[in-house]
């Protein structure tokens, strides 16, 4: 099941995408895709829903956040062995963990802002779990049970505040409109396996990242495992689980986004998400 939020931002509705990859609505049955629905019970009221007979979205709506009210979206760093290289940095023995804010999180396809005084604004497309039911100190066997689904992020950074600004890397990572997420949530029984997913991320056509999650570090499993062991996440909590080689920072010399770029990205059964750049008003 594909779940959506469409309509203008800040007033979206609930939605699904159906077999014929036609937009419908889900209004008259839950009143938003949020953490209190994701849980296997719900799901399951809707996957028994007859998405034939709600009503079809005309026109093409803006997409937004697939799932509303995220409490926390964490970020792992450096879960890509060829990435961690590229970027010069030792390999993990942990996965890395920084936070980006909530303010950041925009809709897969709504403009992305290059901040005043960016001069180093990078993309990174990432693999995103949705966490469905409440998780504290789960085994990795167990830890996917409690994943909803899952999305494509865009982790978009700026390099110089993330790296030359002193502190957490989440300056660099939190600038707003640098967390594009979706365009759907695809509930988990659609992607039995998160660890064998092509990814590819392109810039005005040219394409810049081409990867496939079985070459994390970490595990999606050991990454919810792992943080479950440090705080309890929470359904609609939002893990982005890294990203792939290919980022502009790694090129030689290294390039970085500029007004007017495009980019697309997209993972193997989850859609496609596209970002026009533009300077910050």
């Amino acid at each position: 099941m594909k779940l959506v939020r469409y309509g203008i931002s800040g007033e979206e509705k609930p939605g699904l995408i159906d077999g014929n990859g036609a937009l419908r609505d889900l209004s008259s049955h839950v009143a938003d895709i949020s953490g209190s629905m994701l849980d296997e019970a719900s799901l399951d009221r809707l996957r028994a829903l007859d998405a034939s007979s709600l009503p079809k979205v005309e026109g093409d709506a803006r997409l937004g956040v697939p799932v509303s009210g995220i409490g926390k979206y964490m970020c792992i760093g450096l879960n890509y062995r060829d990435h961690a290289e590229e970027a010069g940095m030792p390999i993990p023995d942990h996965p890395i963990l920084f936070m980006k804010a909530n303010s950041a999180i925009s809709g897969p396809d709504d403009p992305v802002s290059i901040p005043r005084g960016s001069t180093s604004s990078d993309w990174e497309i990432e693999l995103g779990a949705v966490i469905g039911t409440t998780a504290k100190y789960v085994s990795a066997a167990e830890a996917l049970s409690h994943v909803a689904g899952y999305c494509i992020c865009n982790d978009v950074s700026e390099r110089h505040f993330q790296i030359h600004l002193s502190g957490n890397w989440t300056k660099g990572k939190s600038c707003d409109t640098f967390g594009p997420t979706g365009p759907w949530l695809v509930t988990r029984d659609e992607i039995p396996d998160p660890q064998s997913l092509d990814m590819q991320l392109g810039v005005n056509g040219e394409r810049m990242q081409e990867g496939n999650t079985r070459t994390m570090i970490f595990t999606v499993a050991e990454i919810v495992s792992h943080l479950s062991q440090l705080f309890t996440l929470h359904p609609g909590d939002v893990i982005s689980t890294g990203t792939p080689p290919g980022v502009g920072m790694g090129m030689k010399p290294p390039r970085y986004l500029k007004a007017g770029d495009v980019m697309e990205l997209t993972i193997d059964g989850l859609g496609t998400q596209r970002q026009k750049v533009v300077e910050d008003a």
